[in-house]
């Protein structure tokens, strides 16, 4: 138990270095995390991981799918349907198949259900590894949304696919319109799972006021869709995202900027942390895979090597094929899809398998019904880590290399465009409404036009170009003024809060005072007020 215990602190540990190491290689974390998962796998002298495979999923996937869904919405969803759907429920379903059908002939001892299963399990790209490699590489925004979104729903897809599989060959039956119709109500009761507890959980968050109290009950809910969702016979994955999307639309109505504080604070922690351990987990498990397969895991590499053409080869022809035959279309509509061989490329590259695939090999049963052992089960656990394991630590390295190399980026100037219309937008709301207050509480011209400087200063600190371009004040001279104000301001507020600081080590002055005291101080100086 201890050992355990010291082996996972030890990975979190682990994850926090990962991420300045990380920084200066010019690597994901989750790269690293993998990697020195494998290292620790491959000494004797460090403990096999003991989790049980049902339970990885469960605590892994509410909180890393929440925290993905904070960055997206609703719309992003509704503008990239198309693209999102081909790869998200036909890809997985065309890859579970074609997979199925080349490790069958590779092994034809093992039933084509065993062999389904395993395509379903590595159909999928994993959502947090899209996260953490191709978000951090400056790829176009459209490019970034259609991965994470098709991340977020090809579990589903997979998960139906490989409990039909599996059950098949544990019961020795199937029914294809028995797994149609489990597909539907698994995605029918998930939704609405989902839309109760993100309406029950944002009606409540409103009435609690106070943001950790608010975070804490974000927290609970993604985990609570989960579990019912999953003990309703719905689609566990969906219901925490149909959730996560809910209270993220939500928030925008009740939250504050306590809570976006708070809340955003908490959920990069947590994020990472939980990321790290779950890529670092992968490599972990390797040890498991090595004892399972005994000394002759190298007999299965021929499988694991014909798989992974399969499931690389057919996510760059499934591409190529959908980009000529769609290009027209979503050209037409402008719509989150590449356009461009190079953008396909990187799309393509960018395919890493993770999580879910581990979670869901790991949870293949010992043996089916009648006592017999699982056909294929060490083959299939192999063949999984192999596409894993290439996918992470090779592609994952990689696509730094193929971004550069195709020449794929973002569009910067349109997104700062967007923003400084944005930064416009806030400023014309906030002085129209400055305008009503003023009638309506009769404010002096002089106190008026005060309230109106400030309004456009604090802009200035926020996004002096934005103030240059909308407010149309600004100089070169009146900028560098406002950023050596800011510069006073910020020593000044340094003075205070190294003051309130050195209270908290005084006799007779309670801690949490001077906590408090240094919570509102922090928020003035993130506020930009005086």
């Amino acid at each position: 138990m201890h050992s355990q215990l010291e082996l996972i602190f030890l990975v979190l540990f682990a994850t926090i270095l990962a991420q300045p190491l990380g920084k200066r290689l010019g690597q994901a974390p989750a790269v690293l995390m993998t990697a020195f998962g494998v290292v620790l796998a491959l000494i004797p002298a460090v403990p096999e991981i003991h989790i049980d495979p049902d339970l990885i999923l469960p605590l892994v996937l509410p909180p890393l799918l929440y925290a993905a869904a904070r960055r997206t919405s609703w719309r992003q969803f509704a503008d990239n349907w198309g693209a999102i759907g081909l790869r998200a429920v036909v890809l997985v379903i065309v890859t579970a198949a074609a997979v199925g059908w080349a490790f069958h002939a590779w092994y034809p001892a093992i039933p084509i259900g065993a062999a389904i299963a395993l395509g379903a399990l590595v159909a999928p790209p994993d959502p947090v590894a899209v996260s953490a490699l191709a978000g951090k590489l400056g790829l176009p925004r459209r490019l970034v949304s259609v991965l994470e979104g098709e991340g977020l729903f090809n579990d589903v897809t997979a998960i139906v696919v490989y409990t039909a599989a599996i059950s098949a060959v544990v019961t020795g039956q199937f029914s294809t319109w028995g797994t149609a119709r489990e597909f539907l109500v698994s995605g029918v009761v998930a939704v609405v799972v989902g839309l109760l507890f993100g309406w029950a959980g944002s009606t409540i968050m409103r009435r609690l006021g106070e943001a950790p109290w608010q975070v804490a009950l974000g927290l609970l809910l993604p985990f609570a869709a989960y579990g019912v969702a999953d003990a309703r016979g719905g689609s566990a994955v969906l219901a925490v995202l149909v959730c996560s999307l809910y209270l993220t639309d939500a928030a925008t109505d009740f939250s504050d900027s306590d809570y976006r504080l708070v809340g955003d604070s908490f959920w990069e922690i947590t994020e990472m942390l939980v990321t790290g351990f779950a890529f670092g987990l992968i490599g972990l498990e390797l040890s498991t895979v090595l004892r399972d397969a005994g000394p002759e895991w190298p007999r299965y590499l021929g499988g694991a090597t014909v798989v992974i053409g399969v499931v690389v080869g057919l996510r760059l022809a499934w591409l190529l094929a959908t980009t000529a035959i769609f290009q027209g279309w979503w050209r037409h509509r402008d719509a989150d899809e590449p356009y461009t061989w190079r953008e396909t490329v990187v799309t393509w590259w960018a395919g890493m398998r993770g999580v879910a695939t581990v979670a869901l090999a790991l949870a293949v049963p010992l043996t089916t019904a009648d006592g017999e052992p699982f056909p294929g089960r060490t083959e299939i656990l192999f063949t999984a880590f192999a596409v894993v394991l290439f996918t992470l630590l090779l592609q994952g390295p990689t696509l730094p290399a193929v971004v550069r190399a195709t020449g794929v980026h973002a569009d910067t100037e349109q997104e700062r465009a967007i923003e400084l219309r944005l930064w416009g937008r806030v400023l014309e709301a906030e002085l129209v409404r400055l305008k009503q207050v003023a009638l309506e509480e009769q404010l002096p011209e002089d106190v008026y036009e005060r309230l109106r400087d400030g309004l456009e200063r604090r802009l200035a600190q926020a996004d002096p170009e934005a103030a240059d371009r909308n407010a149309r004040v600004a100089t070169d001279r009146t900028l560098a003024f406002t950023k050596r104000m800011r510069a006073i301001t910020n020593d000044v507020l340094d003075a205070g809060r190294a003051e309130a600081l050195a209270a908290r080590r005084e006799p007779g002055i309670p801690p949490d005072v001077v906590d408090r005291v240094m919570r509102r101080l922090d928020l003035r100086s993130r506020s930009g007020a005086p």
